[in-house]
């Protein structure tokens, strides 16, 4: 139990001073919601999806999860049951962020890759895997992403997981650091800030009269007025 206690600290939560409370919420014995912020800074960012028909809500969180890593160039995150109601993407920061940092972060994944999935951007309470799902019975539990289509029905496990299982999965992992947070927030900023082409009038140009002018000379003032000339033949009859 220390270990995945020692594991979860390391990616998630941020301070050590509630050892005792998540023991009796790890081992089933009571249920809570963690607050993964402190003093207006988090260390977690969590993303759900939520149950959803022909196992769309697993597919979409696999399409996600292979785009932070391919497209962004972020570490693996961890992926999650709740118990009963959704999957979760678990990311982890190096360094605390601001509340209304990881708030626009979030914002511009869930535009970038997930933008009709309806999510809360400002929840920061969780109930941290693994836990007992008190409304199904099922346990949330952190998971094998191989193992993570055989779950999209139940989204839960009936079994108590193994901490030491649970451990394995979290020490495996990375936290996002600093310049890769930076690299990845750069890349959607450019994604979403895409202006529309300011109109420039053509620059005056010098008169051109048609009987001294050759054919390429007609082709680079037409050019010049931003017209893209198209030539067409007619046969006599």
């Amino acid at each position: 139990m220390d270990k995945l206690i020692s594991e979860l600290q390391r990616l998630y939560l941020p301070s050590a001073d509630n050892h005792q409370r998540l023991q009796h919420h790890l081992r089933g014995e009571a249920t809570f919601a963690f607050d993964l912020a402190q003093d207006g800074v988090t260390r977690a960012i969590v993303i759900d999806f939520n149950k959803a028909t022909d196992e769309q809500h697993w597919l979409r969180l696999c399409d996600v999860a292979n785009a932070l890593q391919t497209e962004l160039g972020l570490p693996a995150p961890a992926v999650s049951v709740s118990g009963g109601e959704c999957y979760r993407l678990w990311l982890s920061l190096a360094s605390p962020l601001s509340v209304t940092q990881a708030r626009q972060f979030l914002a511009l994944l869930h535009q970038a890759y997930f933008e009709d999935e309806d999510i809360d951007l400002g929840r920061t309470m969780v109930e941290l895997p693994p836990c007992l799902h008190v409304a199904t019975g099922l346990w949330a539990a952190f998971i094998n992403p191989s193992m993570g289509g055989a779950l999209a029905d139940d989204l839960g496990l009936e079994v108590t997981p193994n901490d030491m299982a649970q451990a394995a999965f979290l020490e495996k992992l990375d936290s996002i650091s600093d310049e890769e947070f930076a690299h990845a927030l750069n890349t959607l900023q450019r994604r979403h800030a895409k202006p529309a082409p300011v109109y420039k009038a053509p620059a005056p140009q010098a008169s051109l009269l048609l009987k001294d002018a050759t054919l390429e000379d007609i082709v680079k003032h037409l050019h010049a007025m931003g017209i893209e000339p198209t030539f067409r033949h007619v046969l006599k009859s």
